[in-house]
């Protein structure tokens, strides 16, 4: 099989997600409003009338309360089966009852926080090879809101700098999910200003493509390259391929990256992207005119 029969759905995530509280103040961290059109739409994309979801806080500080939100949120949309895996350390992830229960789910979120939590947890356990066969194999859907959704790719921003960015080595890249090849997501990402931090991470990893998600604003992505835009903001692809020159290879760390030929696309809700063919259309009804346009050239 060469592309996946699951589907993915990366989000964007909030501006205060509660996860990196400051030491020096004792003010209450919390979860701003999840899209619910965005979770919704992720259970509408489960083949069942009532799905079993799995929410993994791992990457969060406050699972416990990340859950509660999620519970509710997924309350108010009828879904009865939400439960939560507040997976806290590496042998948690070994225990067979939260091995059964990815089994059994009909989809699976991964919660914002810190992404280098989840790489370094679930790396190459059994837990993460069940969900990468099953996206492969089944119906199974996996989201993953803010760093949940930076770990799907195979290449992950662990961190770095927005007001540093675009100075080599300012931005740390380590080893993703690996759900999905060829690209490198970031999150939070207008409000935060990631433009310069998602341009570096490309032009490090040449030939891939940046997706960049707005606050409330995710990407389904399926057959592993169609991408189409869900919830409020923006989504911008950043294009590698076309990059004719850049001295990142050739300059020490800290001086000022150069970047020739770079190709971007801001996407809006509905727009669609295709990874393979970097293609942008306006809507699924543009791609399938553009198909049948195609198959009768041919």
């Amino acid at each position: 099989m060469d592309r996946p029969k699951g589907k993915l759905i990366a989000i964007g995530g909030n501006e205060d997600k509660g996860s990196y509280p400051n030491p020096k103040h004792k003010k209450k961290y919390y979860l701003d409003f999840f899209e619910l059109g965005i979770l919704k739409r992720f259970l509408s994309e489960i083949p069942s009338s009532k799905p079993a979801i799995e929410v993994v806080t791992t990457a969060s500080l406050i699972p416990e309360e990340v859950g509660e939100r999620y519970e509710s949120a997924f309350g108010i949309l009828g879904c009865e089966n939400a439960n939560m895996m507040h997976i806290r350390e590496e042998e948690d992830a070994l225990k067979p009852e939260y091995l059964e229960r990815i089994r059994k789910a009909d989809g699976v979120m991964f919660s914002g926080g810190d992404q280098s939590r989840l790489t370094r947890i679930f790396g190459d356990t059994e837990f993460l090879q069940i969900v990468r066969d099953r996206y492969w194999h089944e119906d199974f859907v996996v989201a993953g809101t803010s760093a949940g959704a930076m770990a799907m790719s195979e290449i992950m921003i662990k961190s770095g700098s927005s007001t540093e960015s675009l100075l080599k080595g300012s931005v740390k890249m380590g080893q993703g999910f690996g759900l999905i090849s060829g690209v490198i997501i970031d999150s939070h990402f207008v409000i935060r200003g990631r433009f310069g931090r998602l341009m570096e991470a490309v032009a490090t990893h040449p030939k891939t493509v940046g997706i960049g998600l707005g606050e409330d604003t995710g990407v389904l992505i399926t057959d592993g390259h169609m991408i189409e835009t869900i919830g409020s903001n923006l989504v911008v692809i950043v294009d590698g391929h076309s990059v004719s020159y850049t001295n990142i290879n050739n300059i020490e760390p800290g001086r000022p990256v150069a970047i020739a030929g770079m190709m971007m696309h801001v996407l809006a809700k509905g727009n669609v992207f295709n990874i393979n063919s970097r293609s942008f259309y306006k809507d699924m009804a543009d791609v399938e005119k553009n198909e049948l346009a195609s198959e009768s050239r041919s």
